[in-house]
């Protein structure tokens, strides 16, 4: 009788170790033999979700950097858009951009956004922009972004703020040019994170106007 136990007990035993010792196998032949799609081939596992990086760059920035992407006006038809820090400041789904010139300021040790606004430089008064460019305060970013025609008021004086901002081509801008930028109060050099199209009728993407473009990257915190 207790022979009989014992020989139960020692089959039921194999039979759960060969159970166990079967599914683990079997799991293990799944989890090596599935091929995860390219976007997920560095996660951890397939239940991990993607962490995207910030205003949709190819890269996350290091510490004490800000990310930003910045993308002029096609044309006369889509608008602008300026995003930092993942929060997308003005674009044309907020119906907070125009044509001119789409400028956004953003502190340049918290990463907080002060102010944004366009500026008709095509019928406006340019006296609104240059108001608004002598007003920003120091430790400010400033971000650009050109729609339709940023050019036609442009004078020296806003010129010279936008140099003075570092900017290299604010002196060349003119009718229709597409054009993107960064940069800070009293910049001591030129800004790297510019990008400049002139309007030239036999060179255009667009009927009438240059193609747009886009400006992305990661600015320090508070080194200007």
């Amino acid at each position: 009788m207790r022979l009989s136990v014992v020989c139960r007990f020692l089959a039921l035993t194999f039979l759960m170790v060969t159970t166990y010792v079967f599914i683990r196998s079997y799991t293990n032949f799944n989890l090596k033999t599935i091929r995860l799609p390219r976007w997920l081939a560095h996660s951890p596992s397939p239940s991990v979700s993607v962490v995207k990086s910030k205003c949709g760059l190819s890269k996350s920035c290091p510490t004490d950097y800000f990310a930003f992407k910045i993308c002029s006006g096609a044309a006369n038809v889509v608008g602008p858009s300026l995003c930092f820090e993942n929060h997308m400041i003005m674009s044309p789904v907020k119906n907070n951009v125009g044509r001119g010139l789409n400028i956004a300021l953003v502190n340049g040790s918290t990463g907080t956004m002060l102010k944004h606004g366009f500026f008709d430089m095509y019928s406006g008064d340019p006296k609104n922009l240059e108001k608004f460019l002598k007003e920003i305060p120091e430790d400010t970013l400033v971000l650009v972004a050109s729609y339709d025609d940023p050019g036609t008021k442009m004078n020296d004086n806003i010129r010279t703020l936008f140099s003075n901002l570092g900017s290299s081509h604010a002196k060349q801008l003119g009718y229709r040019d597409s054009w993107v930028f960064l940069g800070a109060r009293n910049l001591r050099s030129k800004s790297p994170f510019e990008q400049f199209i002139k309007n030239v009728p036999e060179t255009n993407k667009y009927e009438g106007w240059p193609e747009l473009l886009e400006l992305e990257g990661c600015v320090p915190r508070k080194v200007f």
